[in-house]
């Protein structure tokens, strides 16, 4: 993995989808990490071993941790982590469950849709870290 490119762990269970999003993202100039399950997707986060920049996951996933508990977790990590969410049927519980300044995309999207929403998240972010 090169060192400079931001590295965002995906959380996706379908291998066709998880296939599309690496892609997309590859392409947008970021680094991919992946998890199968929420589980795995919070050791990695607690665990330091790379320098995570984003997390994008799916919200219904095998096990009993989602992508909610996920996003959570992110959030102990870091406040102010980017997340975005993908989902085809829990998107009416976003307001309640999701973290706040996420971004959430309604299954099927556009690949260029998870560039564009973590890049968005990313440069909110490094707005924030500014001078005060």
């Amino acid at each position: 993995m090169a060192p400079d490119l931001p590295i965002v762990l995906v959380i996706e269970d379908e291998d066709a989808i998880l296939a599309l999003v690496e892609d997309a993202l590859e392409e947008g100039g970021f680094q991919i990490a992946t998890a199968k399950t929420g589980e795995e997707a919070i050791t990695l986060l607690k665990g330091d071993l790379l320098p995570y920049r984003a997390l994008v996951t799916d919200v219904n996933l095998p096990g009993r941790v989602d992508g909610w508990d996920i996003a959570r977790a992110a959030r102990e990590v870091d406040p102010h982590f980017p997340v975005v969410y993908m989902t085809g049927g829990a998107a009416e519980k976003w307001p309640v469950l999701g973290v706040p300044n996420s971004i959430l995309l309604q299954k099927p999207f556009a690949p260029a849709q998870v560039v564009a929403a973590v890049s968005q998240l990313l440069n909110a972010g490094s707005q924030q870290a500014g001078p005060a």
